[in-house]
């Protein structure tokens, strides 16, 4: 089960505002199908995969048990997050 912590939730919205629009499918895409995991600060994972040819979608978040809790997300340049 995947559950968006209020800060998540509002994420939406705040990039909304942005003109950076982001889905839910596209964050649950991110952490089920990524391509780089930092797990340097456990027990926060952050999922990484990319959005388009200058993007990323990073995405945080926390495993309790059967649950994964997504505490936020954020685009980021692919340059600055890609190895």
């Amino acid at each position: 089960m995947i559950y968006f912590t209020k800060h998540a939730k509002e994420k939406f919205v705040i990039l909304r505002k942005h003109k950076f629009s982001i889905s839910k499918k596209q964050v649950i895409a991110t952490i089920t199908d990524y391509e780089e995991i930092d797990n340097s600060r456990l027990p926060l994972f952050i999922a990484q995969r990319k959005l388009d040819s200058t993007h990323v979608l990073r995405v945080v978040y926390k495993k309790e048990g059967d649950l994964i809790k997504i505490i936020t997300f954020y685009p980021g340049r692919s340059k600055q997050y890609e190895k």
